[in-house]
């Protein structure tokens, strides 16, 4: 075989250890993140935190992220997402650990903003690497990696509830935790992609202020509607089915569960569905069959069949988001670790403000009333315009 002939298949191998590589960086970062969030209980009574301060280290580590978030467009142009990733894979463990031995609330307070701000660089620049993979790789990849996340949120959950069982401390969890993080991390950093896709393309312009355009806002817009979309389930839908329909607090408790696992089984085969019908036509059905699912969750009486709604919803809106990145990564005028950035700004405006949006249209209409004012939202995202394939 030739020279010549090699190229393909050393090219072809190169892409698909680079998509491995970063979809570790997405369940690395899902796992670090996932106990974080499970562990909360542990940390406000470990710390003795009021529900002042608590909820303070929240708004920090959301501020920080939203703030680092906005630098990793600049910074990926000059240094390459590798680099921001490789600090990200050792800093990140290091802070879970941190956190659980904190000498007192003030330093969990730091340490929280802290991790928040490495996340929110450490969630644009991976979204930046991958959509530049898929790009080189010229066949979807983004699914995913978001699935991998999803995988990440369901095995912290597990394990961390079967350690509380076992009595396992805080501390112990978190430190023995954060050392096999950073061994993941350290192993998958040697095969990172050298993102120079993700950096600047010539004459692109490399500022804070670079890649906000027409498209990217409404593309922006739709990821806050789909993660408001999100919040609805997964921060109220339990509460809906106790409170709305009398389920037993278990059974509400399914609803979440049953929709997180839509969402993983739907991104495990949405790169796959991509291939064979495309992002927009793929975006548009799974939009369709998320307000369906949210229609039979919200509108059904019987608490048995809301939860098959909440799956249904799972399953439909699981490649909503990451056929978003990849269409804000064909869009032209900045590079790719900018536009990615600023998309990433949207989803977690959307994150942030909506449990916090639903909670208050709940006081003044209804949580049932509230709840049904997701399907039209889903149903809306389909109109707006997205870049060809």
């Amino acid at each position: 075989m030739t020279v010549s002939q090699l190229a393909p298949h050393r090219h072809a191998a190169r892409v698909q250890r680079d998509r491995w590589a970063v979809t570790a960086v997405f369940l690395l970062n899902g796992l670090t993140l996932s106990t974080y969030i499970v562990r909360a209980p542990s940390f406000k009574a470990t710390h003795d935190l009021s529900d002042v301060r608590f909820g303070l280290s929240g708004l920090l580590f959301a501020m920080a992220a939203l703030a680092c978030m906005q630098a990793v467009g600049p910074l990926a142009a000059r240094l390459g997402t590798r680099t921001i990733l490789r600090g990200a894979l050792a800093v990140m463990p290091l802070l879970l650990a941190g956190l659980a031995v904190a000498p007192g609330p003030e330093w969990y307070l730091i340490g929280s903003a802290v991790l928040g701000g490495v996340h929110g660089a450490t969630d644009a620049a991976m979204n930046a690497s991958a959509v530049a993979v898929e790009r080189e790789a010229k066949r979807p990849i983004l699914n995913g990696c978001h699935a991998a996340w999803s995988v990440s949120a369901v095995v912290a959950s597990l394990s961390t509830a079967a350690l509380a069982h076992l009595g396992v401390s805080l501390a112990a969890h978190l430190v023995a935790t954060g050392a096999l993080l950073l061994a993941g991390g350290l192993a998958a950093a040697r095969w990172l992609p050298d993102n120079g896709r993700a950096k600047a393309e010539p004459g692109a312009p490399v500022s804070l202020r670079s890649g906000w355009s027409r498209p990217l806002v409404l593309l922006g817009l739709t990821a806050t509607a789909l993660m408001i979309c999100e919040g609805a389930a997964l921060g109220w839908g339990g509460i809906f089915l106790h409170e709305a329909r009398n389920a037993s607090l278990s059974l509400a408790a399914v609803a979440i569960t049953a929709y997180t696992g839509g969402q993983t089984l739907g991104r495990l085969a949405g790169d796959r569905l991509t291939r064979r019908g495309g992002g927009n036509r793929l975006f548009r059905i799974g939009a369709l069959i998320a307000a369906g699912g949210f229609a039979v969750a919200v509108l059904a009486p019987h608490p048995g069949v809301a939860v098959a709604g909440f799956a249904l919803a799972g399953l439909g809106s699981s490649v909503l988001v990451p056929l978003t990145y990849s269409a804000v990564g064909r869009l032209p005028g900045a590079s790719t670790a900018a536009l990615v950035s600023r998309l990433t700004t949207f989803t977690y405006t959307g994150i942030l403000l909506g449990p916090a949006l639903i909670g208050w249209a709940a006081g003044h209409l209804g949580l049932a009333v509230t709840m049904t004012v997701v399907i039209p939202l889903l149903l809306l995202v389909i109109v707006v315009p997205r870049p060809k394939q």
